[in-house]
């Protein structure tokens, strides 16, 4: 199976460029944008500017890709393709992570709410200025399977469904990037799980860096305990707790697992050893599922589905929440202080006491309705960094 000329294709058409591939320069327009840059200064678990050795959301984007174009490669999924969608995953994530995100759903209940993979649709097809045509931005203007790749959540917000990947005002790009597609396409899948894979390792690394989780205690049925349960109730519903907690056994006693951490150079030579070893773990196991199952030859696009076995799935919730356990769980005040920036910041826009970037500005001004206004308003918030809006929250008093 090849990629067809629709995969090719572009909002609005554009010439080839010769000696370059459609898809390679979809990842040099993600790569060069501001949205990208600006993940350096947005949290991932830990706050943005706390300590040197954390990842940023930004680092954590990096991580996504290379772990995304191995992977991809593998299957025989064109490298940048995933590549580009891994770079793009998290462009819409406002100040503050997760925790942003939810205060910005609430502040724009009124207009449809916020989630960040819709906010990352955004930013591509209309707040990344590259294209305009009609009179309005076109982002990004990236090819369709590039665009399909990116959508973890390939349907518009729903009654109980938490994610979704569009808002009701970008339905039109997001409708021509679907047509009759139905589910995930290959390429996001590979992308969602080297996410997945990404955030487990790393900010495991982080939590034990930190100090925040000893990994020796791994090995106490107390923590195991606590860990399988927060697994199942924040990223693993339909796995059970024993099955869980014989993930978290099965990890401790894997020969890359340190048993202590010291902060000493042979230590961290040991923590980048067992965040390979894991990479290469999980990864190894969705490969030959997935092999297995639709055999040799490149995978593509809706010609397969990425197969992770559950004792893989199990092993990822698992190291999960260690990090949400011992880094996020019992940060109420820190979460509570920056919820409340964001507001502060939200009402001096609302109430012009703060003025918006020059583009959102100019949009503001041309705004038809208080819907759209009300937008803009939320856009700019997701645009700005744990950095800037602290700076904005502290302008505006």
């Amino acid at each position: 199976m090849t990629y067809a000329p629709q995969d090719h294709e572009r909002y609005v058409p554009e010439a080839p460029y010769p000696g370059r591939s459609d898809f390679a320069r979809d990842r040099a327009r993600v790569l060069h944008s501001a949205a990208l840059r600006r993940l350096a200064a947005k949290t991932q678990v830990l706050m943005a500017g706390q300590d040197d050795f954390p990842r940023t959301r930004l680092t954590h984007t990096l991580e996504v890709a290379q772990i995304s174009r191995e992977l991809g490669s593998s299957l025989g999924a064109d490298p940048d393709i995933v590549d580009t969608a891994a770079l793009a995953h998290d462009l819409g994530h406002p100040p503050f992570g997760h925790n942003g995100e939810s205060v910005l759903d609430g502040l724009a209940a009124d207009i449809g709410g916020f989630e960040g993979n819709a906010q990352s649709f955004r930013v591509l097809t209309r707040l990344e200025f590259k294209v305009f045509a009609d009179g309005r931005s076109i982002g990004l203007n990236l090819t369709r399977a590039v665009l399909d790749a990116v959508l973890k959540y390939p349907w518009p917000r729903q009654p109980g469904l938490v994610k979704y990947n569009v808002f009701e005002e970008d339905r039109d790009i997001f409708d021509w990037v679907r047509g009759a597609g139905q589910g995930r396409c290959f390429e996001a899948q590979i992308m969602d799980f080297a996410d997945d894979v990404a955030y487990c390792v790393h900010d495991l690394e982080d939590a034990i860096v930190s100090g925040a989780f000893n990994p020796a205690a791994l090995q106490e049925p107390s923590v195991v305990a606590d860990v399988a349960t927060t697994a199942q109730v924040e990223y693993a519903h339909s796995i059970p707790v024993e099955q869980l907690q014989e993930a978290a056994r099965r990890v401790a006693l894997l020969d890359c697992w340190p048993d202590e951490f010291d902060h000493s150079g042979r230590s961290l030579a040991a923590l980048k050893n067992m965040t390979s070893r894991l990479i290469r773990r999980f990864c190894a196991a969705a490969q030959g599922a997935t092999r297995e199952q639709f055999g040799p030859g490149p995978l593509r696009r809706y010609g397969a589905n990425l197969i992770v076995p559950v004792d893989t799935l199990a092993e990822v919730a698992v190291l999960k929440a260690i990090t949400y356990a011992h880094v996020m769980r019992g940060n109420d005040q820190r979460y509570a202080w920056e919820r409340q920036v964001i507001s502060d910041v939200f009402e001096a826009l609302v109430s012009g006491r703060h003025r918006l970037q020059r583009p959102f500005e100019m949009a503001l001004e041309a705004a038809p309705d208080e819907t759209r206004r009300l937008r803009l308003i939320i856009d700019q918030i997701a645009s700005l960094t744990d950095l800037s809006i602290v700076r904005w929250r502290d302008e505006s008093r």
